[in-house]
């Protein structure tokens, strides 16, 4: 092979070898990895209406605000809370806004130290009861097995957590009041309440 073709190759090689790099610097360009994954408690330019920002800054707010509650921190016991449902009272009302509860409920449990026992819905907890509960006998066909009966729901909760929301659309933006109650399940007294309010762009 003459010096000119071993030239020509090593040229090619190098150039073979330099796309490739530019190619891997192009795949993984500083802030691809951020715009396909955005932090979740920031706003994202390419959306509109309610975002994940809301449903954290809502949940650490009222988390926070809840467990510095002056009856819960003077409690002898623990408070024992289950949690309701989001009642949507939004122009928009097929939405599901649960993610707002349910991200409160997370964090209470991880913030509380023992002092909230979070307590599973009646009816949740019966349908789980019933799926794998097994009673009964059955026969050596397996016929005749009984069905699972749902047993005591045994913990009674001393509170409901729940949330309304409610919006005032506009031309251009809409208004969003989230107001979150816990409420006696023994003498219906709303022993806390917090909002969180968000006008967004439409």
């Amino acid at each position: 092979m003459n010096k000119t073709r071993i030239t020509a190759t090593m040229f090619g090689g190098t150039l073979l070898a330099l796309s490739m790099v530019a190619g891997g610097c192009a795949s993984s360009q500083p802030g691809s990895y951020e715009r396909a994954r955005p932090p979740v408690d920031r706003l994202d330019s390419r959306d509109r209406g309610l975002q994940s920002k809301d449903v954290v800054s809502a949940s650490e707010s009222m988390a926070n605000d809840l467990l510095q509650n002056p009856e819960l921190n003077f409690s002898e016991g623990q408070w024992k809370i289950v949690v309701g449902k989001v009642r949507n009272n939004t122009a928009t009302a097929r939405q599901d806004l649960m993610v707002f509860l349910q991200r409160l409920r997370v964090r209470l449990a991880q913030q509380s130290a023992g002092r909230v026992a979070l307590i599973q819905n009646r009816d949740d907890f019966r349908a789980m009861q019933s799926a794998e509960l097994e009673q009964g006998a059955s026969d050596e066909f397996e016929q005749g097995a009984g069905m699972a009966q749902p047993g005591p729901a045994g913990i009674q909760p001393h509170y409901m957590l729940d949330c309304l929301v409610s919006d005032l659309p506009g031309r251009g933006t809409n208004y969003y009041v989230f107001e979150f109650q816990l409420t006696s399940l023994r003498d219906r007294r709303i022993v806390w309440t917090n909002m969180y309010e968000v006008k967004v762009e439409r």
